[in-house]
């Protein structure tokens, strides 16, 4: 995304990001058997798995995407708790996921990766609220631990 488009899409979106910050807020305390489930977003294959292995080994419920719009259907029919979401993906980039995920699903938390350093990406995202901002390669310790914080 040129630098100029990113401001002008940054402009246009923070008024919803500011909803979306103001309407989240915690996961309500429920005995959900989701209370727990991660949902991972990003286009890379080995990316996806690796993430999914990390997670589950630390004994997370992981439900992975490969496609942005699929999160987006699942998370519009049930509770996500957490989605640690790419930003760069083919279709759909995870900016505009993190805008409708804001529409469908406001008190989704939400952590960030990415592997470009885009400072217009990065101030959008973080417009949003994200509880956690990544650049791949991260340290596994410090996700982990921003994973459980996010699920209070």
């Amino acid at each position: 995304m040129p630098l100029i488009a990113a401001r002008a899409w940054l402009f246009a979106f923070l008024p919803r990001a500011e909803k979306c910050k103001k309407q989240g807020g915690g996961m309500s305390e429920s005995a959900d058997a989701q209370a727990n489930e991660v949902c991972i977003v990003d286009d890379d294959p080995s990316v996806l798995k690796s993430m999914h292995y990390l997670l589950a080994s630390e004994g997370f419920k992981v439900r992975p995407f490969n496609k942005a719009e699929d999160f987006l259907a699942h998370a519009g029919a049930h509770h996500v708790p957490v989605v640690v979401t790419d930003i760069w993906m083919d279709q759909v980039t995870g900016l505009e996921l993190l805008a409708r995920l804001c529409a469908i699903s406001p008190r989704t938390k939400v952590i960030v990766i990415t592997a470009r350093e885009d400072l217009a990406a990065r101030a959008t995202a973080m417009a949003i609220g994200p509880v956690a901002f990544f650049m791949k390669p991260f340290n596994d310790d410090k996700f982990i631990a921003a994973v459980r914080d996010a699920l209070g």
